[in-house]
């Protein structure tokens, strides 16, 4: 298998809380334990998830976001300048809604200290030298698009809070570098609100343009990564929506495949594939740089069945009609536990599940690793 992230067979992050998680946080809200006693069931919880990580045979290695209640608050809120609250209702998804919070923007943005930093640091140890330690976080587009602003020179000049919010994240990404990190993924709701006609009318009424707003996150994103170093994957992992299995989404990814693939300088894509909400390959034929990697989500997370091994295998092989087989790689469309309810499957199923991507990748990929050897 290639040895560079993102690998044939990868992961997009987020593992379902295993049940001393949810027994500790419980019992770190109802003050039974201290937080330095909730940290030390979390060290231990994620210390069995990069061993089972392994076990299964993936390269690249999370602490499936086992710290968190979101995948972007709990990054986000921790900016400065940038508060969490109880918001008067959640995120609404195709049959239920989420619990109550958001994010507010309250003064500068900017990146000094962060948890998430000393996070990445313990995970980095844990997985150790023959692994890849794989750290992710909200798309800074994320913050532009939940975040509710409330300080007043941002309101009067829009572009000021996308310069700072593209500088602090050149210093977040900077941060992680620095303590060992050498694959850091994106994650990144908006880009597909903007495929679909019935979150494209949410987003006007947010007080976004969705025709010129792709051209603010391309702006947003580029400036943000601009300074990465160079021996630092980034990918972007482009999300439908993944809360207890229900989704937000749907349509093809062409109405901003153009702007995607050919003017994001992002190393590779993580992309859903795993229903026809998801649209076909077609878009794909704006992917003409040569180092551009497409993960092909063609495992869903949302259900512990297995899919067919010929059906999954023939999709890639579609794909690479129009992307080269070595650009392309497969993964589950996304996590098991964007939030810390996670997906409606079982552990076992879960694992199941990665397994499983491995096992095919092996399969399809593995020619043109013997090929390499």
């Amino acid at each position: 298998m290639n040895q560079g992230a993102p690998f044939y067979a990868d992961h997009v992050g987020s593992i379902l809380r295993t049940k001393a998680i949810k027994d500790a946080r419980e019992k770190f809200q109802t003050g039974e334990i201290t937080f330095g006693e909730l940290r030390e069931v979390e060290n231990a919880e994620i210390k069995y998830i990069v061993e089972k990580q392994k076990e299964v045979g993936l390269k690249a290695i999370t602490d499936g976001e086992f710290r968190r209640a979101w995948w972007h608050f709990d990054f986000l809120e921790n900016l400065d300048g940038v508060e969490g609250y109880d918001a008067a209702g959640g995120i609404q998804f195709s049959k239920v809604q989420t619990k109550s919070h958001s994010v507010k923007i309250t003064g500068p943005i900017d990146f000094t200290t962060h948890p998430f930093i000393e996070d990445f640091i313990f995970l980095k140890e844990a997985v150790g030298e023959k692994h890849v330690a794989k750290q992710t976080i909200p798309s800074p587009a994320m913050l532009h698009y939940r975040g509710d602003m409330e300080y007043q020179p941002y309101i009067d000049d829009a572009d000021k809070f996308v310069t700072d919010l593209a500088a602090a994240y050149q210093k977040a990404i900077q941060a992680f570098y620095d303590a060992g990190c050498r694959y850091l993924q994106l994650d990144d709701t908006s880009w597909s609100y903007l495929c679909s006609d019935e979150q494209r009318e949410v987003v006007r009424k947010r007080g976004f343009n969705p025709d010129t707003l792709q051209e603010t996150y391309k702006t947003l994103i580029n400036e943000s990564i601009k300074y990465k170093p160079a021996d630092m994957v980034i990918t972007m992992h482009i999300c439908r929506g993944n809360f207890r299995s229900t989704w937000i989404a749907e349509g093809g990814y062409g109405p901003v495949a153009e702007t995607l693939f050919g003017k994001l300088n992002i190393d590779g894509f993580f992309l859903e594939y795993d229903n026809e909400r998801s649209g076909d390959f077609a878009p794909l034929k704006y992917v003409t740089r040569p180092d551009l990697k497409i993960v092909l989500g063609l495992i869903t997370s949302k259900t512990g069945e297995l899919e067919n091994e010929t059906e999954i295998k023939a999709r890639i092989e579609e794909a690479s009609e129009i992307v080269p087989l070595n650009q392309l790689c497969l993964s589950p469309q996304c996590g098991f536990a964007s939030t810390e309810e996670g997906n409606i499957l079982t552990e076992e199923e879960q694992w199941n599940k990665l397994r499983y991507v491995v096992q095919i990748a092996e399969k399809v990929w593995g020619e043109i690793r013997n090929k390499k050897n």
